[in-house]
Order: C-alpha cells, then sequence, then structure tokens
C-alpha cells in the first residue's frame, strides 16, 4: 500500500496521547502490562515514565513526539507489515518511527518474548 501526502499529514498532526489508551488497551487484553509498553516505548525512543507522562499531558503529537526522541540505533531492524503498510518500503521519516511503535505494540501483544521485541544487532 502507498501512503498519500495527506496519510502522512493526518500521522504527524495525531497526538500521541489519544492513540496512547489505545495501546494500553491492547497489550493489557492480551495479558502483558503497561510496564512491559513503557520498556518497549523506551527503547525505541529513549523516553522514561515521567518524560513519557510529561509528553501526554502536554498532548504533544507525533511530530513533535518523535522529534524529542533518541531512537534506538537498533530500530531499523524494525520490519514487516503494519495496518497494511510494509515498514521497509516507507518513505516518510515520521511515519516510519510511528509504524515502528505501532508494530512494537502489536508484538507485545501478540505475546513475542522482550529479547525479541527489543532488537540487538
Amino acid at each position: 500500500m502507498k501512503a498519500t501526502p495527506e496519510h502522512h499529514a493526518r500521522i504527524a498532526k495525531m497526538t500521541f496521547s489519544s492513540v496512547y489508551p489505545h495501546y494500553i488497551t491492547k497489550v493489557e487484553r492480551k495479558g502483558r502490562t503497561k510496564e512491559e509498553l513503557h520498556q518497549v516505548i523506551e527503547w525505541l525512543t529513549g523516553f522514561n515514565d515521567k518524560k513519557l507522562q510529561e509528553l501526554i499531558d502536554k498532548k504533544v503529537t507525533f511530530e513533535t513526539f518523535f522529534r524529542e526522541a533518541k531512537l534506538n540505533p537498533n530500530a531499523h531492524l524494525i520490519t514487516g507489515v503494519i495496518c497494511g503498510y510494509r515498514i521497509e518500503e516507507i518513505e516518510n521519516i515520521l511515519t516510519k518511527q510511528v509504524r515502528y511503535l505501532d508494530k512494537l505494540v502489536d508484538e507485545l501483544a501478540k505475546g513475542k518474548k522482550m529479547e525479541k521485541i527489543l532488537r540487538k544487532a
């Protein structure tokens, strides 16, 4: 599937705080914890619990969220299909970063072992 400029703009303007509760629901419904979700988010972005809560409280957009993130150097190892898009083929950097996060949350919810989710080179 090929993403449009409108799709990229919509993702950029979406707030992290609007999606975060859905991440929690998804992982908890599958028997995982909020703490595990935070571990995955911290691995990808470098945000600890305090910083994550600050960004949620500020209702930052995904654009700001990932601008402030220190992306894990192994993030490029996140591959596969999420929401109908093959991550490796996404050209827009921000959209790719959001899909990285979506993929990690998906893997957590599917019961994948944490060592596999937190990719090591």
